[in-house]
């Protein structure tokens, strides 16, 4: 089980008020920032976990403030050492995604950060044998010197709603929490009507997969075949693969980095990443620019996600831009393909279009965007297909379903022979 918390709730000098409370629950941008946290949780356990599931979301009532929560259980053989191991960072603290995010903090951070974000772990066996372990991440914690000196490390989750004199005050009410905590009897609000109301509405225009609709219709032209997964460098590819699996498919996941042959598949979805698609001396950006012009000169069916679709989009001739805005953690719905469709975006990179189809000089390419701005949310061709949005994040409502439309789409029809 993990255990996602994000949003904060700062109590004013008299306390926590249910009005106080209702209000942060319909805060849009605490309510973004605890999704975010949620895909990021979600790509750590979907690397060690089957059936993953989400339960909540829930109020986390503390001393001087609260948060909002959800659990996520899965099931897994894994070794805990290896649990620990892929389940650090926290998102929360780092930034993500996680791996990118660290080789910032290296860049600009000229001091550790002591035991701030680490994990204090109780690992033992049950009673079958079975190993067991029981986390806590390090945060809202004291590290008490030899000399009687204290240090609290504390940070804020920012997004693109956060308000710089905001995220401070909340550090300061976390730090309060931690120095008050053996003064005060908090009030709770977790069990009122209205509170859990609030609550449940949080859900409403999430991906139900996650919340345990593990059985979306399969789509029979998948069922049994194989498809290789490219991860370039975000684990979001460890939620498709978990979904893929759930559609029937036999799923392998290889970093772009890493010897494979696309040639030994039946489907190909090259996955998203951190980077600018405009870059093309950077290795990572030029081995997807390759595997694109490879898949499609070889008639290999494939769909791109996100930093790949924007690399498809180059190849094609398409105009790529920096957003003004990124779109970090933002659900939106669009017309895909003539259907009405909520989906979740991270992307600082988007193509552009002022068309809905065009004429490639090999291959017709159907295109959907945005009418107003021309930002392409997904393309459609002969043996492949592209989206900027991510069908696996708890942001999109109906992502297996989307998945596997758009990969059963490019598969070549099979030939009708007369008897």
């Amino acid at each position: 089980t993990m255990n996602p918390i994000s949003g904060t709730y700062r109590y004013p000098p008299a306390g926590p008020t249910l009005s106080g409370v209702l209000d942060f629950l319909s805060d849009h941008k605490e309510t973004d920032e605890l999704y975010m946290v949620l895909d990021e949780e979600l790509k750590m356990m979907s690397r060690i976990c089957d059936r993953v599931r989400v339960i909540g979301p829930r109020l986390k009532e503390m001393a001087r403030l609260a948060h909002t929560e959800y659990f996520i259980e899965g099931d897994s053989r894994a070794d805990v050492r290896d649990v620990l191991r892929e389940t650090l960072f926290a998102p929360t603290v780092t930034g993500s995604p996680v791996e990118n995010a660290c080789r910032v903090i290296a860049r600009h951070e000229r001091a550790g950060r002591g035991y701030y974000g680490g994990v204090a772990a109780l690992i033992g066996r049950d009673t079958t044998g079975r190993q067991t372990m029981d986390s806590a991440i390090l945060i809202r914690t004291a590290e008490i010197s030899p000399s009687g000196g204290i240090q609290i490390g504390v940070g804020a989750t920012l997004v693109r709603h956060s308000d710089p004199v905001s995220e401070v005050a909340e550090t300061r009410a976390k730090l309060a929490a931690l120095l008050g905590a053996l003064t005060e009897r908090p009030v709770r609000w977790q069990d009122h009507p209205e509170v859990q109301a609030a609550l449940s509405r949080r859900n409403t225009r999430l991906g139900a997969y996650w919340f345990g609709g593990h059985a979306p219709p399969l789509h029979g032209a998948l069922a049994g075949r194989r498809v290789l997964v490219v991860d370039a460098e975000d684990t979001f590819t460890s939620m498709i693969a978990q979904q893929l699996r759930t559609l029937g498919l036999d799923v392998a996941v290889r970093r772009f980095d890493e010897d494979y042959s696309a040639s030994d598949h039946d489907l190909v979805v090259l996955g998203p990443g951190p980077g600018d698609p405009r870059e093309t001396d950077h290795p990572k950006i030029a081995h997807l620019g390759d595997a694109v012009r490879s898949l499609l000169w070889q008639g290999i069916p494939f769909l791109a996600v996100c930093l790949s679709h924007q690399v498809l989009c180059r190849v094609l001739g398409f105009e790529l831009v920096r957003r003004e805005v990124p779109s970090q953690g933002e659900q939106r719905q669009i017309d895909l393909f003539g259907r009405r469709e909520v989906v979740g975006f991270y992307n600082t990179f988007a193509a552009r279009s002022g068309h809905d189809r065009t004429d490639h000089p090999t291959l017709p390419v159907e295109i959907s965007r945005d009418p107003d701005t021309g930002e392409v949310h997904a393309l459609r061709g002969n043996g492949f297909a592209s989206v900027q949005f991510h069908p696996e994040s708890v942001l999109t409502a109906d992502g297996p379903a989307i998945l596997g439309g758009l990969l059963a789409s490019v598969l070549p029809v099979p030939e009708v022979r007369a008897s």
